[in-house]
């Protein structure tokens, strides 16, 4: 039996042959522009998939370590500079100094710095301020309250064990002292250890400087 013409709604008649030809190219056009569209947009979630995959898998090249600095050359090129004795201990070769630099703040006092990296590779920061106040070393411990004190080579240090707090960050442990017209801080990250051995070193430098 022969199929029926297919009856055209709006004209109430059966379709023409042209009109069956024309409404079959016309499903066929958007069939083909839907695939289109259909395949670009599987074509970019590809693509930010493989791009995703090389973000999370290509390992990126790490930050070369700072340069080690001569922090006992600095502190003899800024001493002319400067009347009190700027410290320079002497430390293992398994120190080293990552920053070592001097500067005047807004309170007219002299700071000399120096950033230490230990054998644990852990951080310790030595200030030194010079004809310094109270106020100069409870900004530069964060108003830390002493916990103890430890006495070495004569030198009697007080110490800061922040270890339990929330988010010690770089003051996690800290030691200070005087000297003749200096103030000394030391803070950071490092082990009870490491830091009594700086201490150690500054103290004998002390000692040194005070003969």
């Amino acid at each position: 039996m022969a199929k029926k013409p297919r009856i055209v709604a709006e004209l109430g008649r059966p379709e023409t042959p042209e009109e069956t030809a024309a409404r079959k190219a016309e499903n066929s056009r958007k069939h083909r522009a839907n695939q289109t569209v259909v395949n670009l947009v599987l074509a970019l979630v590809a693509s930010l998939a493989i791009v995703l995959v090389l973000v999370l898998v290509v390992v990126r090249p790490t930050q070369p370590p700072r340069a080690a600095i001569d922090y006992a050359a600095v502190a003899a090129q800024e001493q002319p500079g400067v009347d009190e004795p700027l410290a320079s201990p002497a430390l293992p070769p398994e120190w080293t100094a990552n920053a070592a630099s001097i500067e005047t703040g807004t309170d007219d006092i002299t700071t000399w710095s120096i950033g230490f990296i230990t054998p644990a590779d852990q951080f310790i920061a030595l200030r030194q301020g010079i004809d310094a106040n109270p106020t100069w070393l409870a900004n530069r411990l964060d108003k830390l309250t002493p916990t103890g004190t430890e006495m070495i080579d004569g030198v009697e240090w007080a110490v800061y064990d922040n270890r339990g707090s929330r988010d010690p960050g770089n003051l996690a442990y800290a030691m200070s002292t005087t000297s003749g017209s200096s103030s000394f801080a030391l803070y950071g990250t490092a082990k009870t250890a490491e830091f009594l051995a700086l201490a150690t070193a500054l103290s004998a430098d002390l000692a040194g400087q005070a003969q």
